[in-house]
């Protein structure tokens, strides 16, 4: 069963004083993965925020003439527009490359990464 357990409290905890810090929750044993999992949450929090102002915006611009939400619908869905394809193909290999073990240790490489901005670069 999957239940929140609490790394410093014993089961005889007494009640904690209202400014006392709270307990840190733990749902797995590598407390890595519960922090991995706070990330993952706020980061689709962050991307339902920025979908739903996309879609507000959208229908803004629309009602005002600026957009027209067929024309848009329909680009998404253009097979002839190869570079928004090959662009989404790589993002997604670089994304989930780590999933399939494929991950070096010298860190994310290719068009999404600082090195190929000349940041990620050492200067000797």
């Amino acid at each position: 069963m999957f239940m929140p357990v609490s790394r410093t409290a014993s089961a005889r905890t007494p009640r904690a004083k209202p400014d006392a810090p709270r307990v840190e929750q733990v749902f797995f044993d590598d407390p890595a993965i519960d922090r991995l999992m706070g990330v993952v949450m706020a980061l689709a929090t962050e991307h339902y925020v920025l979908r739903d102002r996309l879609r507000a915006l959208e229908e803004q611009l629309a009602a005002a003439g600026h957009v027209d939400m067929a024309r848009l619908a329909d680009r998404a869905e253009d097979p002839e527009d190869v570079t928004d394809h090959s662009d989404a193909a790589e993002f997604a290999e670089e994304l989930l490359r780590p999933l399939l073990g494929l991950q070096q240790a010298a860190g994310a490489s290719g068009r999404f990464s600082l090195k190929s901005r000349g940041r990620g670069r050492r200067r000797r």
